[in-house]
C-alpha cells in the first residue's frame, strides 16, 4: 500500500545532516524531493502546491531538538501537514437520527459499491451491534441485485428484495417503509453505478436523495483511478450533498494519489477504505495513521486493535503460559497461531502495518512466507492424526508419507515444518529459561519458509 510513496520519502531522511536549524536554504533539496514523491504518487498539482507552502512555512526557523537529526524534524512537519491534508481527525459515521438511518452509496460504475455496501453492513453489525437492512436500486447491471443479495447473506445483514422492472425511487421507498415496520437501525441504498457526465443517471440520483433524506451520503472511489478519482469525486460533489467519501482496493494502490487528494478537492472527509476483497477488509480512515503508513513508520496501534478484536484472550494466555514453562507447545499450538494470524487478515496485512524497516526485514527474511505458504502449512497439520499433532516425536518416513499425500505436498515440505517446528520448540525453551536475547536469535524458526 502507497510503496513508492514509502520509499521515495525516506530517502529525504537521509539527506540532510549536521544542521542545528532548519531554513530555507538547507531544507530547499528536500522540498525538492518531496514535491517529486507527491506528483510521482499522482496527487493533484494545486493539493501538491498547496502543501509544499504549508510545510514550508512551517518547516523554516524550527529549531533541531537534541537527539533529532534535521532530517527527522522535517519529517515530523510532514507527518503533520500529510495528517492536516487528509484531513486531521478521523470522522466516523454519524448515524445520531431517529432510525432507521438511511446511507445513500453513491459512485463510478466498477469502483466496488455493492461489494462495499456488504462490507459497511458487516461492519456496522460487527462493531456498533446495528440491525441493518439492505436495499439495491441498480436495476440497469445485469444480476447487480443478486450480486447484493448474495453479499449480504455473507455479512449476515437483511436483504430487502428488488426486482428489475420496478423503478429505482420506488425500491427506496418501499425499502424505507420496510425498515420502519421492522424496527431497522440503518438502511443501506446500493445505487447504480453512473458517470458524472451522463445526466440522465445523475437526475435519478439526486431525486433519490431527495426522497430518502440520508443521513450519509457517501462517495465510493476506486483508490487506483488517481486523478481520474479526484475529477469524479468533485463531479459527484456538486451534484450532490456528499457527507463523506470511502476509498476502494487501496491496497492495491502504490501511489496514493488519490488519497491524498480526494479530502482536498471535495472538501469531505474519508471515512473508510477497503484494504482487501474479504467482507472484513474495510478500515475506519484515520488520517494521523494513514500519515504514519506513508512515512514508513508503520500502524502499529491499528495492529494492538485488530488483535485485541480479533485473538481469543483466553487461548493467547494459555500460550503465554506454555512459553513460560517451556513445556506443551505441540502443533495443534502452532496451527491455533496460524489461524489467529489468519483472523488478522494474513501475513501480507500484517507486514502492511509494521513499520518499514521491519516490514522489509520481514518480507527479505521470508521468501516464501506469503499467505500460500501459511495455508499449505495448514493443511500438512489438518493431514496428521490428533496424536500426531500433539506427539511430532512420532512422526517417521512412513507416516511422513501418508501425511504428504493427505496434504498434498512433497515429503521435504512435511520434513520442512517439523524442522521449525523444532526450532520453536528450542526457542520457547531458551524463553522459559529468561533468555530474551537467545529467543530473539532464535526467531527465525518461527515463522514458515524463513531461514
Amino acid at each position: 500500500m502507497l510503496d513508492n510513496l514509502t520509499q521515495r520519502l525516506a530517502k529525504v531522511v537521509k539527506t540532510l545532516r549536521g544542521q542545528t536549524r532548519l531554513t530555507e536554504d538547507n531544507i530547499q533539496e528536500m522540498l525538492r524531493e518531496v514535491r517529486m514523491a507527491l506528483l510521482e504518487a499522482d496527487v493533484a498539482l494545486p493539493v501538491v502546491k498547496d502543501f509544499i507552502a504549508r510545510v514550508k512555512d512551517k518547516a523554516v526557523g524550527q529549531e533541531v531538538v537534541g537527539s533529532l537529526t534535521p532530517g527527522q524534524a522535517l519529517v515530523g512537519v510532514v507527518h503533520r501537514e500529510l495528517t492536516e491534508l487528509m484531513g486531521g481527525q478521523a470522522s466516523g459515521l454519524n448515524l445520531a437520527t431517529q432510525p432507521p438511518a438511511v446511507i445513500l452509496m453513491a459512485g463510478l460504475q466498477g469502483a466496488g459499491k455493492t461489494t462495499t455496501t456488504g462490507k459497511l453492513g458487516k461492519w456496522l453489525r460487527d462493531r456498533q451491534k446495528k440491525k441493518i437492512l439492505a436495499v439495491s436500486c441498480d436495476v440497469y447491471r445485469p444480476a447487480a441485485i443478486e450480486q447484493l443479495k448474495t453479499v449480504s447473506a455473507q455479512a449476515g445483514v437483511d436483504f430487502f428484495p428488488s426486482s428489475v422492472g420496478q423503478k429505482p425511487l420506488d425500491i427506496a421507498l418501499a425499502a424505507l417503509d420496510y425498515a420502519r415496520k421492522h424496527y431497522h437501525d440503518v438502511l443501506l441504498v446500493d445505487t447504480a453505478g453512473r458517470l458524472a457526465i451522463d445526466e440522465a443517471m445523475m437526475a435519478e440520483v439526486r431525486e433519490l436523495h431527495a426522497a430518502l433524506k440520508p443521513v450519509e451520503t457517501l462517495f465510493i472511489v476506486d483508490a487506483m483511478l488517481g486523478q481520474d478519482a479526484v475529477k469524479t469525486a468533485k463531479a459527484f460533489a456538486e451534484t450532490l450533498p456528499l457527507t463523506g467519501v470511502i476509498l476502494t482496493k487501496l491496497d492495491g494502490d502504490a501511489r496514493g494519489g488519490a488519497a491524498l487528494s480526494v479530502r482536498h478537492v471535495t472538501g469531505k472527509p474519508l471515512k473508510f477504505a477497503g484494504v482487501g476483497e474479504k467482507l472484513g477488509g474495510l478500515e475506519e480512515f484515520h488520517p494521523e495513521r494513514m500519515a504514519s503508513r506513508i512515512l514508513g513508520m508503520g500502524d502499529i496501534l491499528g495492529l494492538v486493535e485488530e488483535a485485541h478484536r480479533n485473538v481469543d484472550q483466553e487461548k493467547a494466555q494459555e500460550l503465554v503460559k506454555k512459553m513460560k514453562s517451556g513445556k506443551g507447545f505441540d502443533l495443534n499450538d502452532f496451527k491455533e497461531q496460524i489461524g489467529q494470524m489468519r483472523k488478522m487478515g494474513g501475513i501480507s496485512s500484517l507486514l502492511d502495518k509494521l513499520p518499514a524497516q521491519f516490514g522489509q526485514m520481514a518480507q527479505q527474511a521470508s521468501g516464501a512466507v506469503d499467505d500460500k505458504a501459511i495455508r499449505r502449512i495448514e493443511g500438512i497439520i489438518n493431514s496428521m492424526t490428533p496424536g500426531e499433532r500433539a506427539r511430532p516425536e512420532l512422526i517417521k518416513a512412513s507416516r511422513k508419507r501418508r501425511i504428504a499425500t493427505g496434504a498434498g505436498v512433497q515429503v521435504q515440505e512435511v520434513n520442512r515444518l517439523l524442522n521449525q517446528f523444532e526450532q520453536t520448540q528450542k526457542v520457547m525453551k531458551q524463553f522459559s529459561k529468561g533468555g530474551m536475547a537467545k529467543m530473539m536469535r532464535g526467531m527465525k524458526g518461527m515463522l514458515p519458509g524463513m531461514r
